[in-house]
């Protein structure tokens, strides 16, 4: 019985490592190297470990399993096909091609079961843990004695490339610190690189190095078996105050001529080698995707039982309903990602009279404000909470303490936003969005509600200097496709960016003064209110507009000022506050027009930054008051004027576009 046991299980395997080369033959692209030495770490796990329900990839509570080592995707669409997800067979035949549910690197939104999108090497590895940070805070906001509705563990499969990327190792140092014992990683260990063996790049006791950070690990060798990976696996089940590292030594394209060589990484094995594996494996040379009856009904028998369990599970949550009616509630709503009825009364509304406010201090209170509606709400920054305004004052087990580590903060809210359960936010300085930005471009790939709020906005940072002032990060932020970029001119604009950020779908940058600004005056200027549409008459005129005057931030109060000395001159002039381009764009040209006349073509645009990006605003008889250089290091209010960020300067700018007219 045993022996019929072992030659199934090593069937299934060998099924999902064909499947996988397969799939890259017929796309002539790929990377069959990880699919063929992975396949039975990833069989043990799927069959005998991972709680799952093929049939609902969605359930909440399922064991979330991550491939981190996008590049081996061809694994993990045999697995979702062969287990019993919505993948049917054709879709493993378009591989990589037009129209697929099978890219070449796992998308998040496109392949049921996908639960990220990953590939940049590190992404996946950061992404986990947000996730086990997410586990955490809901199961201890929902959980009751007798009723663990959050109970679930978060795996990954993580390669040699994952471990030297900073990004890992900045999650796996905040990961060992928090204790996050849900967190289970498979190492596959299997010392090539695209270069050659690691040994070139990569020395390192990678097992020690964990130790170090905190977690628990164990070694095992290429003879382990699936009796010792599985008993590895149970016992970081059992693991309940470390993350847990098991590392596999395995074989890079295994049973093919090219094993244990970085030639099976990134290419097919090729007709020959392929014939070679087939042979090797015991595997039939005809039909290709070929999935045996009895591998197919072996793997297909976990949908029951993985319905079994969310069926369990659904049971005690009724029961946990009818106990703890409000808590189910909100539950229910959180995980849709849905909000309160009513949730945005609660935000503030902020008057002239109170004084100047920096939009990083505006911020703060917003979600303070929110705080205690939002239940869900929680985030902080990379060791600046105080600077970026990112605490919950009083709620201290909604604080996350990133420590000095954007780019896992990025990450990790990703992480935490493809669980389920959490509004996030992370902070920083606006310069050190660089250290960040693959993980907002993720965030922009899978468009998912990522809230990144920025700080120190500009040149105005002042005394820190160049190093400090950012310069070409607006301009290289809007270049992200689906990345909503606002940067509010006040106290009351920023609450308006807070309104859009929560209730669009997608992931917002929020660019923040440090410095204070004047609250605009509802009773003088249409303040905020057009924000939801990126751009919007602030100060108008009679008529058709002699100049039209655009700015951002805090500029738009040195164009408010050189409005009202140009009419006092006779100009026709128009404030346009443009908070956010990328709503702008999605409005109606009807309604651009209404904003940016085209029969006005004197165009004056202001913002402390790089100048790209303004001509589609400003045209062919515009001009752009820019940063285009490094900072200085000087008070802020000294760089500003330096650079040309005056209301005498405006003015100068815009009478020689009148003049020249």
């Amino acid at each position: 019985m045993k022996d019929r046991k072992e030659s199934l299980d090593q069937l299934c395997i060998n099924t999902i490592r064909m499947l996988a080369v397969d799939m890259i033959e017929k796309a002539r692209s790929g990377h069959p190297g990880l699919p063929l030495g992975a396949a039975e770490t990833a069989y043990v796990l799927w069959s005998r470990v991972l709680r799952h329900n093929p049939a609902n990839p969605l359930w909440p509570d399922r064991d979330r399993f991550i491939l981190s080592a996008g590049h081996g995707s061809a694994l993990l669409y045999a697995l979702l096909h062969l287990f019993g997800y919505p993948l049917p067979m054709e879709e493993l035949k378009q591989f990589r091609q037009w129209g697929s549910k099978a890219p070449g690197h796992p998308e998040y939104g496109l392949t049921p079961g996908a639960e990220v999108t990953s590939g940049p090497l590190g992404q996946g590895f950061a992404m986990g843990v947000g996730m086990a940070v997410a586990e955490r805070f809901l199961a201890r906001k929902v959980n009751r004695p007798g009723f663990p509705v959050v109970d679930h563990c978060i795996y990954a499969l993580v390669s040699d490339g994952d471990l030297m990327e900073g990004v890992a190792s900045e999650a796996a140092s905040l990961a060992g610190t928090l204790g996050l014992g849900k967190l289970i990683y498979l190492f596959d260990d299997n010392h090539i690189t695209i270069d050659g063996d690691t040994s070139l790049t990569f020395r390192e006791d990678a097992g020690r190095r964990f130790e170090a950070y905190g977690w628990h690990v164990q070694r095992l060798g290429d003879d382990a078996g699936l009796d010792r990976i599985e008993e590895a696996l149970r016992l970081a089940r059992q693991e309940q105050t470390r993350p847990s590292l098991i590392m596999v030594r395995t074989h890079i394209g295994y049973g093919s001529p090219k094993q244990d060589s970085p030639k099976c990484h990134g290419e097919p094995l090729g007709a020959e080698a392929l014939r070679a594996t087939k042979e090797k494996l015991g595997w039939p040379q005809d039909p290709p995707f070929l999935v045996p009856a009895e591998a197919a009904a072996h793997c297909r028998q976990y949908r029951d039982q993985g319905a079994a369990l969310e069926k369990q599970w659904s049971e005690m949550l009724e029961r946990y309903r009818q106990a703890f009616p409000a808590e189910a509630e909100a539950l229910g709503r959180d995980l849709l990602g849905e909000l309160p009825a009513g949730w945005d009364r609660s935000l503030p509304v902020f008057r002239p009279e109170e004084g100047p406010l920096a939009t990083r201090g505006a911020s703060g209170k917003v979600i303070n404000a929110l705080a205690g509606v939002l239940t869900n709400l929680t985030g902080g920054s990379a060791d600046l909470a105080g600077s970026v305004q990112t605490l919950i004052k009083g709620h201290d087990d909604r604080n996350i303490h990133f420590g000095i580590r954007e780019h896992a903060m990025a990450a990790m809210v990703n992480g935490m936003v493809l669980h389920g359960g959490l509004i996030p936010y992370c902070g920083t300085f606006l310069v050190f969005a660089d250290y960040m930005r693959p993980a907002i471009r993720l965030a922009a790939v899978m468009n998912i509600r990522s809230l990144f709020i920025f700080s120190h906005d500009s040149i105005g940072v002042g005394e820190d200097g160049p190093t400090h002032q950012p310069v070409e990060q607006l301009a290289s932020l809007r270049c992200i496709p689906n990345l909503r970029v606002m940067r509010p001119a006040d106290a009351n604009e920023t609450v308006a960016a807070w309104r859009v950020a929560l209730s669009k779908p997608g992931p917002t940058a929020l660019i923040l003064t440090r410095q204070k600004v004047p609250i605009l005056d509802p009773a003088e200027v249409a303040a905020g209110g057009g924000l939801a549409r990126g751009a919007y008459v602030l100060a108008d005129c009679a008529g058709l507009p002699q100049i039209l005057l655009l700015a951002t931030g805090s500029e738009v109060h040195l164009v408010l000022a050189a409005r009202k000395a140009l009419q006092e001159q006779g100009v026709a002039a128009r404030v346009v506050s443009m908070p956010c381009w990328e709503l702008f764009s999605e409005q109606t040209p009807a309604y651009r027009e209404s904003v940016l006349p085209s029969g006005c073509r004197l165009r004056l645009a202001l913002e402390a930054g790089a100048a790209m990006g303004w001509h589609q605003w400003v045209g062919d008889r515009g001009e752009v008051m820019s940063v285009d250089r490094f900072g200085v290091s000087a008070p802020g209010e000294v760089v500003m004027e330096k650079f040309g960020f005056s209301v005498e300067r405006v003015l100068e700018k815009a009478r020689a576009l009148l003049g020249g007219a």
